[in-house]
C-alpha cells in the first residue's frame, strides 16, 4: 500500500477551478468544463434456499459513466481530431471510421491555488461517443460558443504517485 503524505496545515479541501486535461502526452487547450468521474456497481441479489425472508447482495458488474470535456471554440482541431477517427463524413464511403487508432488513455490534473499537482487520475481507452462542433447560435445572446466531446471509457484509477506538496508560504520578510 502506497504511504500518503499530510499537509498537517491544510484543512480546507481542493478547489474545482484549477485543472489540466492531456493526452497523448500533451495538454489540451482551453479545456473549461470536465464532468464527474463516476463509476457505478450493480448489485446481484440471491438468496439461500432455507433463509425465505432475506436476500444478499454482492458485487456484480462496474460500469464507468462517460466523461463531458468542454472548452470555447477556437481554431484548434484537437476534439475535432479526435471525434473524426469514430466518424468522418468527409473519408468516403466504406472509410468513415478508423478503429485503428480512435481509443486514447487521458490524464486529468487537480491544482491547488498556488499551482501545485495534488491529483490526477488516468482515464483508460476513452473515445469520442459525442462531438458538438458549435453551440446554440443567438444574436441577442452574451456567451461564449462552447464545444463538447463525450468520452465513453473502460475504467480510471488515481495516480498515487502524485503526492500532497508543501505549500508554499508567502510571509513577508521581517
Amino acid at each position: 500500500m502506497a504511504m500518503f503524505s499530510v499537509n498537517a496545515t491544510r484543512f480546507d479541501p481542493y478547489k474545482n477551478f484549477k485543472f489540466r486535461v492531456k493526452w497523448d502526452g500533451r495538454y489540451v487547450a482551453g479545456i473549461s468544463k470536465v464532468g464527474a468521474l463516476k463509476r457505478t456497481t450493480e448489485p446481484v441479489e440471491h438468496r439461500e434456499g432455507g433463509d425465505p425472508s432475506t436476500s444478499r447482495k454482492s458485487p456484480g458488474r462496474t460500469k464507468f459513466e462517460a466523461i463531458t470535456l468542454e472548452r470555447g471554440v477556437t481554431h484548434d482541431i484537437e476534439f475535432e481530431r479526435w471525434a473524426n477517427k469514430v466518424w468522418n463524413y468527409g473519408a468516403g464511403l466504406g472509410a468513415e471510421v478508423s478503429l485503428k487508432d480512435f481509443r486514447k488513455d487521458i490524464i486529468i490534473e487537480i491544482y491547488n491555488e498556488a499551482g501545485q499537482l495534488v491529483l490526477a487520475y488516468k482515464v483508460y481507452r476513452c473515445w469520442v461517443s459525442e462531438y458538438q462542433a458549435l453551440p446554440d447560435l443567438d444574436a441577442n445572446a452574451n456567451a461564449v460558443a462552447i464545444q463538447h466531446i463525450k468520452l465513453e471509457n473502460e475504467g480510471w484509477e488515481r495516480d498515487y504517485a502524485v503526492t500532497e506538496p508543501s505549500e508554499p508560504s508567502f510571509n513577508e520578510p521581517a
